[in-house]
């Protein structure tokens, strides 16, 4: 398929949401979404993008999504996280998350990072063999850990 690849805009960020809210609901999640259009076309666009985002259009119309932003790490250095890269349901597998991740390593070579790295679950095997497939090393032995909200104000209420 012919897919354009390109930075997204402020316009994309409906289309975007949608993504997301698709990647949840695929996730298990449907729930825990609480980002807001407003919110991706303040943080993403505005005088200091908190994230830089990358489109897969086909036919005018959004299918995928890569949003990333810059990290530092202690061991590393500069380093890219790529948060998400969702392809809509209809257009998985006929390449554009590849052409997606394409389009991060090539901005993370441009930026001159030391590594890019993301979170894949472990069911999604699809996704874990295409890493694979292109050189990435899916580390089995580290678990991810996460504070939300309600867990950063339970944890600040104990802090002597």
């Amino acid at each position: 398929m012919d897919f354009t690849i390109r930075e997204a805009t402020k316009n994309d960020m409906p289309q975007a949401l949608q993504l997301i809210k698709e990647l949840a609901q695929f996730e298990k999640e449907e729930q825990a979404v609480e980002v807001t259009v407003q919110d991706l076309q303040n943080d993403g666009f505005g005088s200091h993008p908190a994230f830089k985002c990358f489109v897969a259009e086909y036919e005018n119309k959004v299918e995928g999504i890569a949003l990333v932003y810059k990290r530092y790490s202690t061991w590393k250095g500069h380093i890219l996280h790529l948060e998400d890269l969702v392809v809509s349901e209809k257009m998985r597998g006929k390449g554009a998350g590849t052409a997606l991740l394409d389009q991060v390593v090539k901005f993370g070579h441009q930026l001159g990072v030391k590594r890019i790295n993301w979170e894949v679950l472990d069911w999604n095997e699809k996704a874990i063999e295409l890493y694979e497939k292109k050189g990435a090393k899916v580390l089995r032995d580290w678990n991810v850990v996460h504070l939300n909200e309600q867990g950063i104000n339970h944890y600040i209420s104990n802090i002597d």
